[in-house]
């Protein structure tokens, strides 16, 4: 590992790929919580229900 840490620190400007990786990390949750806290109930049952609905299944 500290091989490669000697090597990443000679290379400009790569500070800037674990904020990049961070916030997108921390958007995409966040607007995943977003959507589980704004979704319609009824869109939430039904596809809760969906595995177990006789009439969409295959004989």
């Amino acid at each position: 590992m500290k091989f490669a840490k000697q090597y990443l620190e000679t290379i400009e400007g790569i500070e800037i790929y674990p904020i990049i990786s961070l916030s997108i990390f921390f958007t995409f949750f966040a607007l995943l919580l977003w959507w589980v806290f704004t979704a319609k109930k009824d869109y939430i049952k039904e596809v809760k229900d969906l595995p177990f609905d006789q009439k969409n299944q295959e004989s």
